[in-house]
């Protein structure tokens, strides 16, 4: 049986984090400051969520980025990278050219080092040729226990390759149109995992958001049937986060679901006590990667399985 949390994450630790104007072109829930003192936040921010996880007995495998080339926005390695516990790896296309030398031999080596069990090495990545994108678990909502994949449509979420994807992994494929308000009107939310977020009995969705009726019976229907509860959440909570959250496990079995700060106080006290039937709330303060990365806590971390 598949396991849906792993017991293990990867996080790149940041040296030259800002914001990143190539990835501002789709991603909405990014906000240009005057920060100067950009990199210095953040790894503050990363160093303390990290310290908070192992405290919680979540192991955290910690990889620093390199100066050159430079990616400002390589704290987000599940864009580029998953794991799966087959040993199967998977690198991805990605929209933002700066973003694309994210995806380095030597992170995966590094793991094979410390343990990773690599059997099937799959890359999506020449696709980029062609202007075809799939970034990874920020694209696609994995429900790994169930075999689902689920998937809205965006610049950065081809439909071809995430059907491609799923018959390469073995998952059935959910893929919908999910929109939310920019300015004064709706435009598409850019990755999958902030809208939505699977854990093992329960699932976290922004419904309005799928504003073709058919395609939101269809999810909610897929979700139904592999026993999640549904948790709705709102476009304000969304923007504030409350569906970029992770499910893991810790060494000690306890399953613990990773939010950020902004995330947790946009929930109300009823949902916190819905989610904490499943698994123990845990958030982190995280305002400046928020701010000018546009990715919350799962965007930083890496489901590795296969460990």
């Amino acid at each position: 049986m598949n396991e849906q949390s792993s017991r293990r994450v990867l996080m790149i630790e940041p040296v030259a984090f800002r914001f990143n104007p190539e990835t501002a072109a789709n991603n909405y829930f990014q906000k240009e400051t005057a920060q100067e003192d950009s990199q210095t936040l953040a790894l503050s921010e990363f160093r303390n969520m990290v310290e908070i996880f192992r405290s919680k007995k979540i192991e955290v495998e910690v990889i620093q980025d390199t100066l050159e080339p430079h990616t400002p926005d390589s704290i987000f390695p599940n864009n580029w990278i998953s794991f799966h516990e087959d040993g199967t790896v998977v690198t991805y296309p990605m929209f933002a050219v700066n973003r694309r030398a994210e995806r380095r031999e030597e992170i995966i080596q590094c793991l094979q080092e410390r343990g990773l069990l690599v059997k099937r090495r799959i890359d999506y990545s020449e696709a980029e040729v062609v202007q075809i994108f799939l970034e990874g678990t920020g694209s696609m909502v994995l429900d790994r226990k169930h075999r689902r994949a689920y998937a809205c449509l965006s610049a950065r979420t081809n439909k071809e390759l995430f059907l491609r994807f799923c018959n390469d992994l073995g998952y059935k494929p959910i893929c919908f149109d999910a929109v939310h308000p920019v300015g004064e009107g709706m435009l598409p939310i850019y990755h999958t995992n902030v809208m939505m977020a699977i854990g093992t009995t329960y699932a976290v969705i922004c419904l309005e958001s799928i504003t073709n009726l058919e395609q939101r019976a269809r999810v909610v229907q897929e979700l139904e049937v592999t026993g999640h509860e549904i948790v709705e959440i709102s476009f304000e909570q969304m923007n504030q986060f409350a569906g970029n959250m992770l499910e893991v496990k810790a060494k000690d079995g306890r399953l613990y679901l990773c939010m950020s700060q902004s995330a947790y106080d946009a929930l109300s006290v009823e949902y916190r006590i819905r989610l904490a039937k499943h698994a123990t709330l845990l958030s982190v303060p995280i305002p400046t990667i928020e701010t000018l990365g546009g990715g919350s806590v799962r965007c930083m971390m890496a489901e590795l399985f296969a460990f």
